[in-house]
């Protein structure tokens, strides 16, 4: 095994993410955190042949997925999701009224999905800003996860046509806007747990918080003061699965 050194390890490391980096600076979408329903979100989005760029500040992606619940990796999805986890050919095991599936497995077997359908997935990038133009979201300000807040380091932009909140329960985004006055402070965080009520509250309130953002998973609950639900995900596919059918439709409206 002589017929390359480590300089031509090194150049098609960079030529290849540099050009994956480059592509990404202009997309329709803007997905901001790789969980579950960003995941799905993406998925969705290129398979309908959008451009979509995945932002994750971690190593990993996929959430809070692969923790299950106190460390244990199996999480539990009900009836109402499974058909998102067949499309994705993923596993799962009947219990009672509710379904287990092998949390490596469903991390795993989102980020396929959403790479194979064209999706972008760029991790360890930190979002830190939203660039607003006219009153509408045109994109997010990002930097690498860990230097932008310790060294002065200037971000980057990635233009989108829409932007995604996926970050969770930290919901990022919206605070963003909060703190520049664009929001009103009306964030109120996550209720107590109540599991069924949350998956549902996951769903229904998928909306454009902002003109250009949108808010999916967590991030709604933590922006509209919905319950928490624990490891049970079905709703943050679902979730993701419907922001994504509403962005579309708004990138099908602006275009006719």
């Amino acid at each position: 095994m002589d017929h390359f050194n480590e300089v031509e390890i090194s150049r098609a490391i960079l030529d290849a993410y540099n050009a994956k980096f480059s592509k990404a600076l202009q997309s329709d979408v803007a997905i901001v955190g790789a969980g579950p329903s960003g995941l799905v979100a993406a998925w969705r989005l290129a398979q309908m042949n959008y451009r979509v760029v995945v932002l994750e500040k971690r190593l990993s992606s996929g959430g809070g997925i692969w923790g299950g619940s106190m460390g244990m990796n199996e999480v539990v999805v009900q009836k109402e999701a499974l058909r998102i986890l067949e499309e994705a050919g993923i596993r799962y095991q009947a219990y009672g009224n509710l379904y287990t599936v092998d949390a490596s497995e469903l991390a795993s077997g989102l980020c396929m999905k959403a790479l194979h359908a064209g999706a972008i997935l760029l991790n360890l990038i930190t979002v830190e800003d939203l660039c607003v133009h006219e009153g509408r979201v045109t994109g997010v300000v990002a930097n690498r996860t860990m230097l932008g807040d310790n060294l002065p380091i200037d971000p980057i932009i990635f233009a989108s046509s829409v932007s995604i909140d996926s970050t969770g329960h930290d919901a990022d985004l919206i605070n963003y806007l909060i703190q520049r006055g664009l929001l009103k402070n009306e964030f109120p965080g996550e209720g107590p747990m109540d599991a069924p009520a949350g998956e549902q509250f996951v769903v229904d309130h998928v909306k454009e918080i902002y003109p250009g953002l949108w808010t999916t998973g967590m991030s709604v609950c933590s922006s509209m003061g919905g319950p928490r639900m624990g490891p049970i995900f079905g709703g943050m596919l679902l979730s993701g699965d419907k922001v994504a059918a509403c962005v579309a439709e708004t990138l099908k409206q602006a275009k006719a």
